[in-house]
């Protein structure tokens, strides 16, 4: 380990176990990196530098009194969606956001499993657009190209990792939010099955399609996060069966049946693949027949999914809209949707609501003929800073939905997706692949991306030094 990046989830907790750094150590490093990049990559709205120095010397005690669980005494991030008590949830909303009371369900196991929470990351107003900038906060940077968005909402999540400022993150992924974000900086981000990881205290967060996932550069990593924050409050409306994901990291899946899709699902707005993405792809689904799988390229039907996931969306906008201390600060874009959200939440809601056992039906007969699908993450690389956020209405959607076709149809369905890092496009930029299962299939999607990990050694390449912000005089 080097003062400089932080080690991986699985080397710092051996580490720490085996006594060769403190607690206090990492965290204080973890600090300082956050404090000598704030102000160039700006992947933080919070850092809890008192508390988890007060955490970090708790979990030394413990430590050394011969305790031991998963993530004790180990750094992490949370985006600023997730409750963290005695601090502020502002979601990338501006206002005075009042200091929560308790931790929400996920930070509450995070806890229990011994991580200390250095902070709460960057995210886009309410989480809903591909980038992470607003008034609230500035811009947060992508590490490899600073002059690029990191990708949203889990933006500021993503850039941490990435340029190692933290080992791993906990993101949210509504139609791609973990997904997105990873795969434009280089990292594992897994979208566990809707209900894995607790949203409480929303126990459907936006009707059900946005769900909590991980972030790391390894696997191996974020299997562990993922199951070190699975679990379920008692109140949860969904709760899929336990699962250790990280037991399949190095487990082999055998050969398997992978579809190939390359194909954007239907929208009202063309989406045109970059064709050194669709090259990347298609050079995984190679490296996945070289190891044994049988892959071909095939379609899901998925018909017009996209009318199911607008009235969950807006109506979700419209739900966090209310909570806002002042309606009237957010951005013209959020009360636009707030607005459709209320016109859609009733019947068409509903209707949203009950299609998707008959999308579970159609895209499962699909499933039933391959183990899972390898699809672009994105449909472009990463954007340049501003490049979406000082669009407007319906040209915001329309840009989003051209860069990002690919993801958001496995949030209506509320099955576990995975990214894994698919090389470079534009001049150095990151870009990724998604792996796609059924219910549940979080350990085959985990086992084939360590498959390819073994292979590509994409986390041995790190982006260059993040820059550090002039200090003050």
């Amino acid at each position: 380990m080097t003062p400089d990046r932080a080690a991986g989830l699985v080397e710092t907790r051996r580490a720490l176990a085996e006594g060769e750094v403190t607690s206090r150590a990492l965290v204080e490093g973890a600090l300082a990196r956050i404090e000598a990049t704030q102000g160039t990559l700006n992947a933080f709205r919070i850092v809890r530098a008192e508390a988890a120095i007060a955490e970090a010397d708790a979990a030394d005690r413990e430590l050394a009194s011969g305790a031991r669980r998963p993530l004790l005494g180990v750094p992490v991030a949370v985006k600023d969606d997730m409750d963290v008590a005695g601090e502020p949830t502002a979601f990338g909303c501006p206002g005075a956001f009042p200091p929560v009371a308790e931790d929400g369900e996920a930070v509450r196991r995070l806890r229990a499993a011994g991580a200390v929470i250095v902070g709460k990351t960057n995210t886009c107003e309410l989480g809903q657009w591909p980038f992470t900038e607003g008034p609230a906060f500035g811009d947060t940077r992508n590490p490899w190209h600073p002059g690029h968005t990191p990708g949203g909402s889990s933006g500021g999540s993503a850039a941490a990792v990435a340029a190692g400022l933290v080992p791993a993150a906990l993101g949210s992924d509504g139609a791609g939010s973990v997904r997105i974000p990873a795969s434009w900086t280089g990292l594992i981000g897994i979208k566990p099955q809707r209900g894995r990881i607790s949203t409480w205290p929303h126990g459907e967060s936006f009707q059900g399609i946005t769900v909590n996932g991980t972030l790391a550069r390894t696997v191996a990593d974020a299997a562990l996060l993922l199951d070190a924050a699975s679990g379920n409050h008692a109140r949860d409306p969904h709760r899929p069966p336990a699962l250790t994901v990280a037991d399949a990291v190095g487990r082999d899946p055998g050969r398997l049946r992978i579809a190939l899709s390359l194909k954007p699902p239907f929208t009202a707005v063309p989406a045109r693949l970059h064709p050194e993405i669709r090259a990347r792809v298609v050079e995984l689904a190679a490296k996945l027949a070289a190891l044994g799988h049988d892959v071909e390229e095939a379609d899901p039907p998925y018909g017009q999914i996209g009318l199911t996931f607008v009235p969950r969306a807006t109506a979700g906008i419209a739900e966090r809209v209310r909570e806002a201390p002042d309606p009237a600060l957010l951005d013209p874009r959020t009360r636009d949707a707030a607005r459709l959200g209320r016109l859609l939440g009733g019947p068409p809601l509903r209707a949203a609501r009950r299609a998707e056992a008959v999308l579970h039906r159609r895209i499962g007969r699909f499933l039933a003929r391959y183990d899972m699908i390898l699809a672009p993450t994105t449909a472009a690389p990463p954007p340049r800073i501003g490049a979406l956020y000082r669009l407007r209405g319906l040209a915001t959607d329309r840009a989003m939905i051209a860069a990002c076709p690919y993801a958001w149809p496995w949030n209506v369905l509320g099955w576990p997706g995975l990214n894994v890092p698919a090389g470079f496009a534009g001049g150095g930029l990151p870009v990724g692949a998604q792996l796609l299962g059924p219910a549940d299939s979080e350990p085959l999607l985990v086992s084939v991306a360590a498959q390819l990990e073994a292979e590509l050694r994409w986390h041995e390449r790190w982006p260059p030094e993040p820059a550090s912000a002039p200090r003050a005089a």
